[in-house]
């Protein structure tokens, strides 16, 4: 475990927590965990969750600004999804993970590809989601929370993999939060 993992896991743990609590400056602290986990997962040899660092960087810019622009006087509203879109997404991101982690099973040295592509995948949907203020997105952190502690405690990322068990927790606050704050339309994503 590297100072520079316990900087990453202390920076996320407040980012999530702003996230529940639907604070548009979740952002700031977003980003600075993001760039640093990149070089953490390089590291350890998780390469998808390492590109996927790149990804969450470029949407938490997007989501900052969706946020900025979303905000009201009792904060950032949420909503559902409809059917249709939760069935579409759900399939995009299936094929997507079923793409990814092949060519990185493929094409690379990763040591985990279909479980770490799965957390990609997820994440990716999830992180989109969130941007777009959908209560849904809450329900993917928590399958990653559950699929990511177990692959990053195997590689020795113990501060990481404790980082995740408190996210767990912290999904499933913003969960219980997000579904109290959410609007009844159901306006598609």
């Amino acid at each position: 475990m590297s100072y520079l993992e316990w900087a990453a896991a202390a920076f996320v743990l407040i980012n999530v927590a702003l996230v529940a609590l639907r604070s548009v400056w979740n952002y700031p602290f977003a980003l600075v965990a993001v760039t640093l986990y990149a070089f953490v997962f390089f590291e350890a040899k998780l390469y998808s969750d390492m590109l996927l660092q790149g990804f969450f960087f470029a949407l938490n810019l997007y989501g900052w600004a969706a946020w900025m622009r979303a905000r009201d006087d009792s904060g950032i509203p949420v909503r559902w999804m409809t059917d249709s879109a939760r069935r579409s997404w759900a399939l995009a991101t299936i094929v997507a993970w079923a793409c990814w982690s092949f060519a990185m099973d493929r094409h690379t040295d990763a040591v985990a590809p279909w479980i770490d592509g799965a957390i990609a995948m997820l994440s990716i949907t999830a992180q989109w989601l969130l941007a777009r203020r959908r209560v849904e997105s809450w329900f993917l952190w928590i399958m990653v929370d559950l699929i990511a502690i177990p692959l990053f405690a195997s590689r020795g990322l113990y501060a990481t993999s404790a980082v995740y068990v408190v996210l767990l927790g912290l999904s499933i606050d913003g969960l219980i939060q997000w579904r109290r704050a959410a609007t009844t339309d159901n306006a598609a994503v």
